[in-house]
């Protein structure tokens, strides 16, 4: 069996992060929480989460900045963004910064299964 898989989730939302951690968790994931993109970023470079979901607005710094961070950074990890934005070009910036999903708020807990499991090779950690 492999390592226990970390997820950083960063968003300023308490009850979606604990509906979220809750989810996750029952997938056998570690889960680490960040309230902002400071927090975030700090927390990137502390604990080397293996995925980050990531809100675009949230008050301090939101997901943007923190992308822009780490866009060239090798050892970065990978991002999924999540927003209550309709708007495309910010779905295109998001892409551009190199998040590998993209997903609008509200979203079935099934859509977000299915991003996080592609991205850290999913089907163990979902067996449970």
């Amino acid at each position: 069996m492999s390592a226990q898989k970390t997820i950083l989730i960063c968003d300023d939302d308490r009850e979606l992060v604990d509906g979220l951690r809750l989810l996750l968790e029952r997938q056998g994931y570690k889960v680490i929480t960040a309230g902002d993109g400071v927090q975030g970023k700090n927390t990137i470079y502390n604990q080397k989460p293996d995925l980050v979901i990531l809100d675009m607005m949230m008050h301090r710094m939101g997901g943007y900045p923190v992308l822009e961070h780490f866009k060239d950074k090798p050892d970065a990890p990978p991002f999924i963004m999540i927003t209550a934005n309709e708007g495309s070009r910010h779905k295109a910036y998001a892409e551009f910064l190199g998040v590998v999903d993209y997903i609008r708020k509200p979203f079935a807990t099934e859509r977000l299964l299915e991003a996080v499991n592609k991205v850290l090779g999913g089907g163990e950690a979902a067996t449970s």
